[in-house]
């Protein structure tokens, strides 16, 4: 079963006067949907737009796993923990939060920031917090995230190219950019698709620049 929830349809939050835009798949904060909650491990998955020089304050994160991919600018991170990173396009940033642990997010460059940022919910909540980067992360290598029983894949297959969804009781994807074909499913910029029982299904690229990212959930 495949349900597509346009980028149309995300709900808007952000602080416009403070170069903040947030864009939300997931009910988050004061919006709440209960059709919307999570998705297996999923709880969040947040399109963030800021402005040079804004950003968000340091604030707390408890029992979550926090995964940002940026697509455009650079997104400089820092955690009570003492980890301070510059985080690029193609790298990927894991924040395990664990019992608890503060942190900041800015854009100190002078181009608008582009980020996705993905929330999910540990087996085992708690522990110490821990933090990664992993740099300039290639196609067929995945990201496994073990704390949540997931794996991410980044896909940026060429104009008429097919890739694989993976075979997994529950699959998320988030398009980053450029089109795919889904099945019947015409997917765009900012549009996600919540796949059950994947079973050999796979993503065409209808142009290129694409890039599309899957969770690999085990339900």
């Amino acid at each position: 079963m495949i349900s597509v929830r346009r980028s149309t349809d995300r709900f808007h939050g952000g602080d416009a006067s403070a170069g903040i835009e947030s864009l939300h798949a997931f009910s988050f904060g004061h919006f709440y949907d209960p059709d919307h909650l999570r998705f297996g491990a999923v709880l969040a998955c947040n399109e963030e737009r800021l402005e040079p020089g804004a950003g968000f304050d340091e604030h707390p994160h408890s029992h979550t796993e926090i995964v940002t991919w940026v697509v455009e600018g650079e997104l400089t991170h820092r955690d009570s923990a003492g980890h301070a990173t510059a985080v690029r396009p193609g790298d990927v940033q894991r924040l395990s939060s664990g019992a608890g642990v503060r942190h900041v997010e800015r854009n100190d460059g002078g181009v608008p920031l582009v980020f996705v940022q993905m929330w999910l919910a540990p087996r085992d909540p708690g522990g110490e917090p821990s933090y990664e980067v992993v740099r300039g992360i290639a196609d067929a290598t995945p990201y496994a995230l073990p704390a949540a029983g997931a794996l991410l894949h980044v896909r940026r297959p060429g104009a008429g190219e097919r890739t694989a969804v993976p075979d997994a009781p529950l699959v998320y994807a988030h398009v980053v950019r450029g089109r795919f074909g889904l099945g019947e499913h015409d997917l765009g910029p900012g549009d996600a698709a919540r796949i059950t029982g994947a079973d050999g299904l796979e993503l065409m690229a209808a142009a290129t620049p694409a890039e599309v990212l899957l969770w690999e959930l085990t339900g």
